[in-house]
């Protein structure tokens, strides 16, 4: 562990290096959370930078709304790896570091030199994390990987296709953002596990396997048992009669799920006589009639306004909330109330804002404390901190 910054200091991760070797949004919103808290984050980054520089609105070159997303609480290091000053110059600082992290594939790591074993070797205190597409062993291994392919080959797409007969990808980079959530969780838990050995490790993440875990958490269903006990797909959330329920003036979203939640719905909804159709009496018949019960709920949510709709559910305590726009967000009393647009003077690109985390530490939410960082913005005093002269400095840059 080096020495935490002041801006750092009484967060759970302060005074632990992380060099990251990541791009895009897999890798670099992993360690982006590796720095919220408190993580000194070394952005390690080959000429011309992060793509994600490239990618999205911005205000002046490379420091795209993409990039500012998952780059802040770094530092911007620039190095070639091809020269082997600057080869010498990462193995530097391997040898000061608590994480290494990379999402790139291994064969390229290792034509660079740094797999896991001999990085492992030169610094046995280190956390080795390989961020990849799939698993090493096995027929994939070593594959390019994005977004679009693992929410095809994860199933993630193939819910669609179970619920309407076509595959969908999801509006959001669901597989990166997910697979970086798992990633971070790993990584936490590998920092936990060297504090008690005092010995680093290679902790291995892969997107596909990754993905395929968490869309078959509901939707294994049948297939858990062998032999199988029926089909896979988990009914409720494969109805095509869960959607967004239109009311007589916009939508809301609405999950009454417990005996007494629909009882208190159907009494709202002026059907209490739904509450004793035997279809609907329990959970079990609930979700094997899952597409009677949410039609006759969604013509009965159709009745009523939206504002009224949600007074009424609010009070009787089920949940139910409007269908937001993106741009919506921005005037959500919640997060107004919470602060969670968190208004950032950035030095090169002036006023922004951050969305917050989901984590607060004490009731504090965690600090912003590096802005984003311009393309090797930091590189000659994060070299200088390894020791290195002007002269070497000039040589590796």
């Amino acid at each position: 562990m080096s020495a935490p910054d002041k801006t750092s200091v009484g967060l759970p991760l302060s005074g632990f290096r992380v060099l990251d070797l990541t791009t895009i949004v897999f890798g670099p919103y992993t360690t982006q959370m590796l720095g919220d808290f408190g993580a000194d984050v070394i952005k390690i980054e080959a000429p011309g930078g992060d793509m994600t520089r490239a990618i999205g609105p911005t205000r002046n070159p490379g420091m795209s709304a993409l990039f500012l997303g998952s780059n802040r609480n770094k530092r911007s290091l620039e190095l070639n790896l091809k020269r082997p000053a600057a080869k010498a110059a990462l193995w530097r600082l391997i040898d000061g570091a608590d994480l290494l992290v990379h999402n790139m594939r291994p064969k390229k790591m290792a034509g660079l030199g740094f797999d896991p074993d001999s990085v492992l070797a030169r610094n046995p205190g280190v956390i080795y994390g390989g961020l990849h597409g799939y698993r090493e062993e096995g027929p994939y291994g070593g594959r390019p990987a994005y977004d679009d392919v693992i929410q095809g080959e994860s199933g993630l797409a193939g819910t669609f296709i179970a619920r309407d007969g076509t595959p969908v990808l999801m509006p959001t980079i669901a597989a990166d953002k997910t697979a970086a959530l798992l990633a971070s969780t790993g990584l936490m838990a590998a920092v936990v596990q060297r504090l008690r050995t005092g010995r680093g490790l290679y902790l291995e993440v892969s997107m596909f396997e990754g993905l395929a875990g968490y869309t078959l958490l509901e939707h294994q269903q049948g297939l858990t048992y062998r032999p199988p006990q029926g089909p896979a797909g988990y009914a409720r959330v494969l109805s095509p009669e869960r959607r967004p329920h239109r009311t007589r003036d916009g939508y809301l979203c609405m999950l009454a799920y417990t005996d007494k939640q629909w009882q208190r719905f159907w009494e709202l909804a002026g059907e209490p006589a739904q509450a004793e159709d035997p279809r609907f009496a329990d959970a079990a018949l609930r979700n094997q009639n899952i597409d009677a019960l949410y039609r006759a709920a969604g013509a009965a949510l159709g009745r009523r306004d939206t504002a009224e709709w949600l007074a009424l559910l609010r009070e009787a305590d089920i949940p139910a909330g409007p269908v937001n726009r993106l741009e919506d967000l921005q005037h959500d009393p919640q997060l107004v109330a919470n602060g969670f647009f968190r208004p950032y003077e950035h030095p090169s690109e002036g006023a922004i804002e951050v969305p917050d985390t989901a984590f607060r530490l004490d009731r504090k939410p965690l600090p912003l404390r590096r802005h984003q960082p311009g393309l090797g913005e930091q590189s000659r005093e994060i070299l200088a901190e390894a020791g290195f002269s002007d002269a070497e400095i000039d040589e590796i840059l």
